[in-house]
């Protein structure tokens, strides 16, 4: 079967800046440039003689992979990684400096907020001029208007010019145009994030529904729930670079531990990824769980309290600050915290030097696999130190003792709360 798109080796540069004499040419300094061949090596490279210098930056370089047709693929990576310029050279938006794609259907791509819209014409006229774009027949985008409308909520709108709508109208809209004109393959990037809760879960729904069609999605996101829930493969980028290239748990593990031992140990290396409003303050540097009785486990039985302990170095005085600890699920969804400020407790000094916290948790978390989150903050919110995924843990299905051991074939949300019922 032939791949719905072939990516080979494929690199992407851009130029910071104006660099002293690299600045805006005149004209006659354009033109001696494109009667001068000598500057220049083969146009399927793209790549000057002169080199690249201090001012040059390669936001992808050398990414080679290929997607089936029918296959959902999630595409992660941190801020900065490349995920979104990968998407605009795969959409034909901006060319590749080297390398060569391959796509093999009509494309629709949803990239950012009003890709593809002109904010003079009304929202019924960029539904005809994007459905143009993306190759469409003016029948075919009839046949489909309707639902198109539908979806995106803006009926009411529909022959307002859309440069007066707000961005989850905007966003409503273009989705909905790039989602029901029936593309073969999809390229949706994080602009899901600008829609609302019941939006995005529209929306998921939807690239589900067009994944079952047997058509292409490419999905880029930082909700690695969704990204589980969506996609079967998974590419990890890291500084413009294919880091991994294989199933979604796998991908999405490797992005939320960065490749390090820490959500196994509880070892927080220098370089761990972390959150810092305030750099040099504060850095953890160890976690550690244990039960009731003191002994360190990374296996609880169901029910079982768990007690927190870790040590972190102040580096200055926080004269304002509070400690945190987190419960989230491996895939980043947030389940419980608790703060030294809960309960009224205002912030504390917390002096220069290390420390090492401990807190107990008596919540009945359901059995699945869960990390701790750690944080240092002032109280108007500022960040010292803040790492996720520090250690995880399992929740099992067994209690300790007695016949309290849980139920039911698969964990229906995260916490078992405490309960009064009372019948008639």
């Amino acid at each position: 079967m032939k791949s719905a798109v072939s990516v080979r080796r494929v690199s992407k540069r851009f130029r910071l800046g104006t660099g002293g004499h690299r600045g805006y040419r005149t004209l006659r300094e354009s033109f001696m440039t494109a009667i001068n061949p000598s500057r220049w090596i083969s146009r399927k490279s793209s790549r000057l003689v002169e080199g690249a210098d201090a001012n040059e930056v390669w936001a992808v370089r050398d990414v080679s992979f290929d997607v089936t047709p029918g296959e959902v693929v999630g595409i992660v990576g941190r801020n900065g990684a490349g995920k979104s310029t990968l998407l605009r050279v795969l959409s034909r938006i901006t060319a590749p400096t080297e390398g060569e794609i391959e796509l093999r259907g009509r494309v629709g791509s949803l990239l950012e907020v009003g890709t593809g819209f002109h904010p003079e014409l009304t929202g019924r006229e960029n539904i005809y001029l994007n459905g143009s774009i993306l190759g469409m027949a003016r029948s075919e985008i009839a046949r489909k208007f309707d639902e198109i409308v539908a979806f995106s909520e803006v009926e009411k709108f529909l022959d307002t010019p859309v440069k007066r709508y707000s961005s989850g109208m905007y966003v409503r809209l273009a989705f909905a145009v790039a989602a029901h004109l029936e593309p073969e393959i999809l390229i949706v990037d994080e602009v899901l994030a600008v829609g609302d809760m019941q939006f995005q879960k529209k929306c998921l729904g939807k690239m589900g529904e067009v994944a079952r069609c047997g058509r292409t999605v490419l999905f880029v996101s930082h909700n690695m729930t969704a990204v589980k829930a969506l996609c079967s493969r998974g590419i990890l980028i890291e500084a413009g670079r294919v880091a991994v290239d294989g199933s979604v748990d796998e991908t999405v593990d490797r992005y939320l531990t960065g490749g390090s031992d820490m959500a196994r140990t509880g070892q927080i290396p220098e370089d761990a990824p972390r959150h810092q409003d305030v750099p040099d303050e504060a850095r953890f540097r160890s976690v550690q769980l244990t039960d009731p009785r003191g002994n360190p486990t990374n296996q609880f039985y169901y029910g079982q309290p768990l007690r927190v302990c870790f040590t972190c170095d102040v580096l200055k005085d926080i004269p304002d600050g509070h400690w945190e600890v987190s419960i989230s699920t491996v895939d980043g969804t947030q389940v419980t915290y608790a703060t030294t400020m809960d309960g009224g407790c205002g912030p504390m000094f917390i002096k220069k030097g290390k420390h090492e916290v401990a807190v107990d948790f008596n919540v009945t978390l359901l059995p699945r696999d869960y990390t701790i989150d750690l944080g240092v903050h002032h109280e108007d919110g500022k960040t010292a130190d803040f790492v996720q995924r520090t250690l995880d843990f399992t929740v099992e299905r067994v209690a300790e003792a007695g016949t309290d051991h849980y139920p039911w074939p698969r964990s229906r949300g995260f916490v078992r709360p405490t309960t009064a019922w009372k019948l008639s």
